[in-house]
């Protein structure tokens, strides 16, 4: 089996589905949509009747959602592109949830578990056509009068995903849900002793296997073919990188690469604003540890080695630079070179 790509769809209302067909024409096998911004549901709602892509939230924010919500649109997502849709959740970090988003924080693992369950627990109450009747510590549904219910999907429940980097996160991801969206902060050192054993941890729980379990990592990726480009996708994933190592919760992935003294000087240097202060402690090991760089072929080829024993498809995205087509089609045609996880 070769690697499938998912390229990041992020466009305005006015041009989301034009993108969305010129990313199909490139040779990509599904989108997926990021909650920045723009709204997370509303342009796979506009592509999904026209464009026969594969589609994903990578990711939708839980937390300040009621899960039926993400329900009603993922069901929604789910027949109006045939059966192609999955739902990506995510948690975010507290000082999001609670100043940007407005709502309130508390043991996120314990409450996406629950949040991906209740989805689950409403989806099957419309597919089955049974009483539903979740109650959770967080959250109660035993509600859904006739008025209400839309009915079993004939496209089929669409799989519900949960996004993680900690080992309670991920572990909870491996109980619950139907795949985990690996958080595109990481490295093959992290990912191979933190996070797949959490996702062992957490499958050996649920009493399933590896092959019952989806694992899609995102990668940023920094693509070029002559050392100007190269340098500008540098600059950009490098920026990326500087904020997210700033965050207290993504201290794991440095602590594996021996970093994890960067984390309170990046994060000092966030008070400040001082973006390019934080770009250059980011040196070239730490970049090529976290994303991938060179030509689409060299991408492609760091990308397989990294996930294609476990994966059998990888989200790729470009922060702050976007490489031209011609490169996409290239690295969208060397990935499908790559053997994936059957």
């Amino acid at each position: 089996m070769s690697m499938k790509v998912d390229l990041q769809l992020d466009a305005r209302p006015d041009r989301v589905v034009a993108r969305a067909a010129e990313l199909a024409a490139l040779g990509a096998d599904g989108l997926f949509t990021f909650e920045g911004r723009h709204d997370v549901f509303l342009p796979l709602a506009a592509v999904a009747p026209r464009v026969p892509l594969e589609l994903m939230t990578n990711v939708a924010i839980a937390l300040p959602r009621s899960p039926l919500h993400a329900a009603h649109a993922a069901w929604y997502l789910q027949l109006a592109s045939g059966g192609r849709f999955r739902l990506g959740l995510g948690s975010q970090v507290r000082p999001h949830i609670e100043n940007r988003y407005g709502a309130t924080w508390s043991r996120p693992a314990a409450r996406m578990g629950e949040f991906v369950s209740a989805v689950k627990a409403i989806l099957g109450s419309w597919q089955a056509r049974t009483p539903l009747d979740f109650r959770g510590e967080f959250t109660r549904h035993t509600l859904m009068p006739p008025a209400f219910d839309p009915g079993p999907n004939p496209a089929g429940i669409p799989p519900v995903l949960l996004g993680g980097l900690g080992p309670l996160m991920v572990r909870t991801a491996a109980e619950v849900a139907d795949g985990l969206l690996v958080m595109p902060f990481n490295t093959e050192a992290h990912f191979r002793h933190r996070t797949m054993a959490a996702v062992r941890a957490g499958l050996d729980r649920s009493g399933r296997e590896l092959p019952d379990f989806a694992v899609i990592p995102q990668v940023m990726a920094a693509v070029g073919r002559n050392a100007a480009e190269l340098e500008e996708a540098d600059a950009a994933v490098r920026r990326l990188v500087a904020f997210y190592g700033s965050t207290p919760a993504y201290l794991p992935v440095l602590e594996e690469e021996g970093r994890e003294s960067l984390q309170p000087r990046l994060h000092a240097l966030t008070k400040r604003g001082a973006v390019a202060e934080m770009a250059e402690l980011i040196d070239d090991g730490l970049l090529s540890a976290v994303a991938v760089r060179g030509t689409p072929e060299q991408c492609a080829d760091q990308i397989g080695r990294r996930f294609g024993d476990v994966a059998e498809r990888v989200c790729v995205y470009f922060p702050g630079c976007s490489p031209p087509d011609r490169y996409l089609i290239d690295l969208v045609s060397a990935l499908h070179r790559v053997p994936a996880r059957a």
